[in-house]
């Protein structure tokens, strides 16, 4: 991967990051430089999902099985999103929510060591290098 690659990746990482972290910790003073209604459990999400993709950005320096990083990106991401939703459980939605949404996390996460696994087992059959 070319040096102008991996900077891309990490200044749009870190741009995503700090736009997501920031919706995601202090809704008021992000909506407020954004010009939106300061709606906190949609900045929460939104802020998660910033920080989803920033993670997958930063993920793509090291992996580079497509399968792999996007099932991670979506554990990682699908989880904050459910831990927002039991937070934010004073500002509506449902209390099964966060429980819906975890189910999906461990389907994903079981989706994703079994692609590991696989992984694993190819690089021990044909001696291929894999970076997944």
């Amino acid at each position: 991967m070319s040096n102008l690659i991996r900077t891309v990746l990490v200044l749009a990482a870190a741009s995503m990051l700090v736009t997501g972290g920031w919706a995601r910790f202090d809704p008021a003073g992000f909506a407020t430089w954004a010009g939106w209604p300061n709606h906190v459990h949609f900045l929460h999400d939104a802020g998660v999902f910033q920080m989803g993709i920033g993670l997958m950005l930063v993920a793509a320096l090291w992996w580079r099985d497509v399968v792999t990083l996007v099932l991670g990106g979506f554990v990682v991401t699908n989880t904050l999103h459910a831990y927002n939703h039991a937070a934010d459980l004073d500002l509506g939605g449902r209390t099964s929510d966060p429980w819906l949404l975890l189910v999906f996390s461990m389907v994903a996460a079981a989706g994703l060591m079994a692609r590991r696994r696989a992984l694993a087992g190819r690089v021990r059959r044909t001696g291929e290098e894999v970076s997944a």
